[in-house]
């Protein structure tokens, strides 16, 4: 995708934010962020959560950017436009440790032994926090240091994945680069070395994966991409196992003599073991669905799940382990124009059978919104309890598009305009103790 000149940010840019979901991986609770708005939704309990956090105010003062649950359940860490990074307790939703970072956070991750969370900011470096041994749900807030781990020299990391045995942190950017780095041992005090370079995209990587094997204890890697492609990787070493292309493979719902990213992979998650892979795309009104068939090192498309809803455009996908649900959401921030600060609209889809990816064809249904797990009292949490009519909805489909256009198209400055930027920067630092 060639990069679209912009003389500059508009406030209409910054304000507007994709909508993301979250799925616990037991499924015991779902989490939805649009804009600065953290929603949380306990399954067990049939019953919204109120977070709590000590650090007085609102959670997030800015857009939400990342969000993501540990492999073990235990912790949720949501972070972005507002330089504050919060690690929550999903036993009691109660914020436990407070982090800054010197710039906007774009991507999250945290370790599956849960005791250390990376995050990544808009100017390439990658820090690490040490949680001090494990989580209490009930201790008091704690305002922690992170420590810069590693960099991409001023690119802007789009995605952060753990492998699935904790031995590598995966990073992907917006300059088509995957990077695959051993984690230490004791990341504050050691070194990190470069296990390998997952390169051949060209566009950016929009969003990483992993998928499980039992005889590769790591994972196998998928990647989704601007350049309509999703890819399978073996990490170890950086060699390209298969390429799905995405945008010959379906009829987008846009005219394609319009200027744009039309095809450009938005969000990919694993379903079940992994061998389907739910795919979003940028115009798509639905999903694409892939089989990732490890032995043979293939990708091949299965179904194009179509939304009734013209007004949906997955923004974000998320499934648990434990289930055969994929969770679906679509949304922005900053409709203000409109009259509403936001729009949020969750659909999930069922039927998924892992033993026979190929029977979907007939089994696959998008749920209505009494049969979702939580049902009305779900949607209410996280929607925002607020109806829309049609004319929101068809112009929060636009503002979608805007969005994601603005989150993965690297923007171009005049020289002009790049020194006053320069000039007028006001990038919040942290103190040092």
């Amino acid at each position: 995708m060639e990069e679209t000149p912009v003389e500059g940010d508009t406030k209409k840019d910054v304000e507007i934010a994709p909508a993301l979901i979250a799925v616990h991986p037991a499924e015991k609770s779902v989490a939805v962020a649009v804009g600065s708005d953290l929603r949380v939704f306990d399954l067990v309990d049939n019953c919204p959560v109120s977070l709590i956090d000590e650090s007085g105010g609102s959670y997030h003062k800015d857009s939400i950017r990342t969000i993501c649950y540990g492999s073990n359940g235990q912790l949720f860490v949501s972070a972005g436009d507002d330089k504050t990074v919060k690690i929550w307790s999903t036993e009691s939703w109660r914020c436990i440790y407070n982090v800054g970072s010197e710039k906007r956070v774009s991507a999250a991750a945290i370790s599956p032994n849960g005791m250390h969370v990376c995050f990544a900011d808009k100017f390439g470096v990658i820090w690490v926090v040490d949680l001090d041994g494990g989580v209490d749900g009930n201790q008091p807030l704690v305002n922690k240091k992170a420590v810069s781990l590693l960099s991409h020299y001023c690119s802007i990391i789009t995605s952060l994945e753990f492998s699935l045995d904790g031995r590598f942190l995966v990073s992907a950017d917006r300059d088509f680069k995957i990077r695959v780095t051993t984690f230490p041992t004791k990341p504050v005090n050691e070194a990190h070395e470069i296990q390998s370079f997952c390169l051949g995209h060209t566009d950016f990587v929009s969003c990483i994966a992993f998928i499980s094997k039992l005889e590769c204890p790591h994972g196998f890697l998928i990647s989704g991409s601007g350049d309509s492609t999703v890819r399978l990787w073996d990490i170890l070493s950086g060699s390209l196992l298969a390429t799905c292309e995405i945008g010959d493979k379906v009829e987008l719902l846009e005219s394609k003599e319009r200027e744009g990213c039309h095809s450009a992979v938005t969000s990919i998650c694993t379903i079940a073991d992994g061998t389907l892979v739910a795919v979003a795309i940028q115009s798509l009104h639905g999903i694409i669905l892939l089989n990732c068939d490890l032995s043979n090192h293939s990708l091949s498309v299965v179904k194009v799940v179509s939304i009734s809803e013209e007004t949906f455009i997955p923004t974000s996908l998320s499934s648990s382990c434990s289930t055969r649900y994929l969770w679906m959401v679509t949304g922005v921030s900053g409709l203000h124009n409109l009259g509403h600060s936001s729009l949020v609209r969750v659909k999930v889809i069922s039927g998924f059978n892992k033993d026979n990816p190929n029977s979907t064809e007939n089994e696959l249904s998008i749920l209505e919104d009494d049969a979702i797990p939580g049902g009305e009292k779900l949607l209410e949490k996280l929607q925002g309890g607020v109806t829309f009519d049609e004319k929101v909805f068809l112009a929060a489909a636009e503002a979608v598009k805007t969005a994601m256009s603005n989150l993965l198209t690297k923007k171009q400055y005049s020289t002009e305009k790049r020194d006053f930027r320069k000039r007028t920067r006001n990038d919040r630092k942290l103190k040092q103790g």
